[in-house]
């Protein structure tokens, strides 16, 4: 990873309260990965009129001799390295992050919000980032934070500013430029700002839900909820070419940013596996 830029934050404490994650509420920044409709029988599936079909999400299609469902394109990985100053392209990726568990969940359905404090935020600007837990473990929840990234010459960027009076300005990042032409991409690039803090957004995901990070989104590094000495084993797939600043970029920050993980945004959305059409 590339030397962290050094912030400073002004302004008042943010507080940001965790929700639970949707692919909706997040598509912003990413895309979530879960079975979109964790009732529908495979064995079924074959037989429902291709009407019915149309209406689930990503296409879905029978496969392995009618005993699957397969959803299609549920993300889209992006290599934007052929844009990269160095030149290097980026090959895929495929590493096990074993996350320790940073912040305890609420005790009580009833009590207190869990908190986390952030103070780094990092992006990936030339490839999207997609991390799979593995855990059968169903009451394994981590924690996903992003924010949006300032125009450069916005005048939320007051906000955040190189560190000590008298700090040159912060150096500019490489980032690409645009998305290629004819590429299936759902979102258009961040662009070269810095992290918006004050439109932090958190989430809290299930073991049943992967995350793609966009290309460039700001977020913090991976938090797994849970007790002391626990973890959540997660599969990471991106692509890479060696080039620290290229692949990772950093920006550190004093206190000032807090999450609240209230148990409400633990209990999570998901509804029990029972099949049916």
């Amino acid at each position: 990873m590339s030397s962290p830029i050094m912030l400073q934050f002004s302004g008042p404490p943010i507080v940001i309260e965790a929700i639970p994650l949707t692919r909706e509420a997040f598509a912003p920044f990413g895309d979530v990965i879960e079975n979109p409709r964790p009732t529908t029988n495979p064995s079924s599936f074959s037989s429902l009129p291709l009407l019915s079909r149309s209406s689930l999400p990503f296409n879905p299609v029978p496969a392995n001799q009618g005993s699957a469902i397969k959803y299609q394109h549920v993300s889209r990985p992006i290599n934007l390295y052929s844009q990269a100053p160095s030149g290097r392209p980026g090959e895929p990726v495929m590493n096990i992050f074993v996350c320790a568990a940073r912040v305890p969940l609420p005790p009580t359905a009833e009590g207190p919000p869990s908190e986390f404090h952030v103070s780094i935020l990092e992006r990936h600007p030339y490839t999207t980032q997609t991390f799979t837990p593995l855990t059968a473990d169903p009451s394994a929840r981590y924690l996903v934070i992003v924010a949006p990234t300032l125009p450069p010459d916005s005048p939320g960027a007051a906000n955040l500013s190189s560190d000590g009076p008298d700090a040159e300005p912060s150096p500019a990042l490489p980032t690409p430029a645009s998305i290629p032409s004819g590429a299936s991409y759902p979102r258009p690039l961040p662009g070269p700002g810095m992290p918006d803090l004050k439109q932090m957004r958190a989430y809290v995901a299930t073991a049943s839900q992967a995350v793609t990070y966009g290309a460039g989104t700001w977020h913090a590094p991976m938090v797994a909820l849970g007790m002391e000495g626990t973890a959540v084993d997660f599969v990471v797939s991106q692509f890479a070419n060696g080039v620290v600043v290229e692949d990772c970029q950093e920006v550190v920050f004093g206190p000032g940013v807090t999450v609240k993980v209230p148990p409400s945004a633990v209990s999570g959305k998901r509804e029990a596996r029972a099949f049916k059409l």
